[in-house]
């Protein structure tokens, strides 16, 4: 009995991975090739071109690449907590020892003096300008609102300064002894930014 012939398989030429196009001549090494850039979770990928032969790379420009970035810095404000609380109330409030009747504008869990632990007081919303100065340049966070005035005041009653900004005023307008009164932001953010000073009107 005659086999039956097998019909001939033609073999199918493989179709080749389309090559990235080349980066444009002279452009610095990092650059995206022309094209669909691709992403990596949101972070364009860019092809970088190799030379073939290694000892090439040294004269490699640097590879510069931008991609978001964020944390969260978690931290606790500690003994200092109760200074937050109030002025998320609307209330300023500092330390007192109860023994050498020191008192702090600038809370402190223990005196310097005698070391003994203070109280919470209530210290008035008003007083006068003890110094201050002007930042024209400040960190990131700051540097929007530059220039800004900061301000050490004075309370009645208490035997240390408080640092905060001063708003509402020119700095040509500030002057050692101008009343100021506090003011607080709608808002609490828990930073010592949530009370500023304004001048005080008659």
């Amino acid at each position: 009995m005659a086999r039956r012939r097998q019909p001939r398989r033609i073999a199918r030429p493989t179709r080749r991975a389309r090559r990235a196009p080349p980066a444009r001549p002279g452009a610095p090494a990092g650059t995206p090739a022309p094209g669909r850039a691709e992403t990596l979770e949101g972070t364009v990928v860019f092809r970088v071109p190799f030379p073939e032969q290694l000892d090439d790379l040294k004269g490699m420009s640097p590879i510069i690449v931008k991609q978001p970035y964020h944390i969260d810095y978690v931290h606790s404000f500690g003994q200092d907590s109760p200074f937050f609380a109030g002025l998320a109330n609307r209330r300023l409030l500092g330390t007192r020892c109860p023994r050498c009747d020191y008192t702090y504008a600038t809370p402190r869990l223990s005196c310097m003096v005698c070391g003994s632990e203070t109280d919470w007081v209530d210290l008035p919303k008003t007083g006068r300008v003890h110094t201050f100065t002007t930042c024209y340049f400040g960190s990131e966070e700051f540097l929007p609102e530059c220039p800004f005035s900061l301000i050490l005041v004075e309370f009645e009653g208490a035997d240390t300064l408080f640092l905060a900004r001063l708003v509402g005023a020119q700095p040509k307008e500030i002057r050692v002894g101008m009343e100021v009164e506090a003011r607080f932001l709608r808002n609490a953010k828990f930073k010592p930014t949530d009370v500023y000073f304004v001048p005080r009107r008659p």
